[in-house]
């Protein structure tokens, strides 16, 4: 069975949230890494995350519901993204990345999560994609955590 349609909306608006969260955290880390490649990667990878939620918000609005605007502001479902703030200051690279591999995690379990509900047929291939996405990227960032 389907999904209802304020179901819908609630979980489309926090993968809304998740995004935002995402853009937010790789943009904290591009502008306190000092690896010129992992600047232009985390400024890409938030680029994108904006990208998918301004997608994500135009699905809802043609839901009829309001989109969310911003990430998570608590702590009721932690999404890796929360302490990046808090732990760049004085932190090496590879710290900065280890917690780019955390908030993806996340990321990555929240858009599974969602993809196990019956999503309608013009929701679901905007929300395959976008995982499919975020998990390259989350792929790619372990491919730099083993690395360092």
């Amino acid at each position: 069975m389907a999904v209802n349609r304020e179901e819908l909306i609630e979980c489309l608006n926090d993968l809304i949230e998740t995004c935002r969260d995402g853009e937010h955290g790789f943009q904290t880390a591009a502008d306190h890494v000092q690896n010129a490649e992992l600047k232009k990667l985390f400024t890409q990878r938030s680029q994108q995350r904006a990208q998918f939620a301004a997608e994500l918000q135009s699905e809802v609005r043609q839901l009829g519901g309001r989109p969310a605007e911003r990430g998570s502001v608590s702590a009721v479902f932690h999404r890796g993204w929360i302490n990046m703030k808090s732990l760049v200051s004085g932190r090496s690279d590879d710290a900065i990345i280890a917690e780019c591999e955390r908030g993806e995690d996340a990321g990555l379990e929240n858009y599974q999560r969602v993809l196990k509900q019956n999503l309608p047929p013009n929701v679901l291939p905007v929300v395959k994609h976008q995982c499919t996405e975020i998990k390259r990227s989350h792929d790619r960032i372990r491919e730099l955590t083993r690395a360092a």
